[in-house]
């Protein structure tokens, strides 16, 4: 059964993979509509997101933003098979506009390697094509839930030379290895994190479970770290690529100063084009004990 559901998902891929950008932003433009129009549960969680993250906004303000935010999602859920079945020069063609690159070079002039954080936001996946273009690069990553889908999955985004290493003990030893070779790591840092690699930080003023693996990746290996991502510019005209320096802290070694280092650089970027963050993310699940789920308020964390 999982070998048809790999074959279904692959061959769909490949379909997707045929179309044009501004085709492939079309649909995925329907597909977000639909998703506001249908009130699904991803409606519900991104508006419950904004409302926490950015109250400031009126209602009416909120609104528009989940709808462009949807909207935005559906679109990303189409690039991604033009990422992954494109040829590689194609994809890199998208890229623009650069700004803030010189921080790399800076960076990595004393051999010192680069982590490079790359939030849910824009196209991730042209992020990390761009980069292990240029650089010698490994990315996290948390292996599907189709075990068949694994393979393509490392075949594609490691097309230019990129190391996709496994989130478990192994893995994290590579990455580091790579980091003190002067290596650049790719990870996302707006993810819930399992297992004991965690401390409770504000994530746009709500304490919520976040990653301390970057800041230990610093102190072990001497690694810098910036932020970037992929902007999407309007009708279909490719994509703007943004490197960052991140908020002060984020190597130190009380994990909760690191940690909110780490969401603060992210909420930077977010607020500069919000409507390409995926809102819909369950981000807010994991509170610190005896708070309450603010997507259950029945349940308690």
């Amino acid at each position: 059964m999982n070998k048809l559901k790999y074959l279904f998902v692959a061959g769909l891929l490949r379909i997707a993979g045929k179309l044009s950008l501004a085709s492939a932003q079309r649909i995925g433009k329907f597909i977000g509509l639909l998703m506001w129009k249908l009130q699904l549960k991803t409606r519900e969680v991104t508006e419950i997101n904004l409302s926490i993250c950015l109250p400031e906004l009126s209602p009416t303000e909120r609104a528009d933003l989940a709808k462009e935010s949807l909207i935005s999602t559906g679109m990303t859920m189409l690039e991604i098979p033009l990422m992954w079945e494109w040829p590689v020069e194609k994809c890199l063609d998208l890229v623009r506009e650069t700004e803030g690159l010189e921080l790399i070079d800076e960076a990595m002039a004393d051999g010192s390697g680069l982590i490079l954080l790359a939030p849910h936001l824009g196209s991730w996946e042209l992020a990390g094509l761009f980069f292990s273009s240029r650089y010698k690069m490994a990315a996290l990553y948390s292996p599907p839930n189709m075990p068949e889908f694994e393979d393509y999955m490392i075949r594609v985004r490691g097309r230019l030379g990129s190391e996709l290493v496994r989130g478990d003990r192994r893995g994290l030893v590579r990455l580091g290895t790579i980091l003190r070779e002067g290596g650049v790591a790719g990870i996302l840092p707006d993810q819930s994190p399992r297992g004991k690699g965690n401390a409770f930080a504000p994530f746009f003023g709500m304490e919520v479970k976040t990653m301390t693996l970057v800041s230990k990746l610093m102190q072990r290996t001497g690694a810098k770290v910036l932020i970037t991502y992929a902007e999407r510019l309007e009708n279909a005209q490719g994509f703007r690529i943004v490197v960052r320096k991140t908020e002060p802290g984020l190597d130190s070694k009380d994990s909760v100063a690191a940690t909110t280092a780490l969401n603060q650089s992210v909420e930077q970027c977010i607020r500069d084009i919000p409507g390409q963050y995926q809102w819909e993310y369950k981000r807010m699940r994991h509170r610190p004990p005896g708070e309450i789920n603010p997507y259950n308020p029945d349940r308690v964390c």
